[in-house]
């Protein structure tokens, strides 16, 4: 059985990812910043893909809950 923790980690090759924390497998979801992007952010790059994780997760969890509530059709416009 799955692990229900989630971690977020910097991989090897520079990009962010998260993945259940006793997998070593493919994450779940990887963020690529570009060097241009990682400049920019002053090195703060890690905690900017934390708070993309984080934004992303409440989102998910909204449309769930509204999922529940009503179907949603499935030629809705994503913005």
């Amino acid at each position: 059985m799955p692990s229900p923790f989630l971690e977020i980690v910097e991989l090897d090759n520079g990009k962010v990812a998260l993945r259940r924390s006793d997998e070593e497998g493919e994450p779940l979801l990887v963020i690529e910043f570009s060097v241009d992007a990682k400049d920019y952010l002053q090195g703060n790059y890690i905690e900017v893909a934390k708070a993309m994780i984080s934004a992303g997760m409440q989102a998910a969890g909204q449309i769930m809950d509204e999922e529940e509530d009503e179907h949603i059709p499935e030629d809705r416009v994503l913005h």
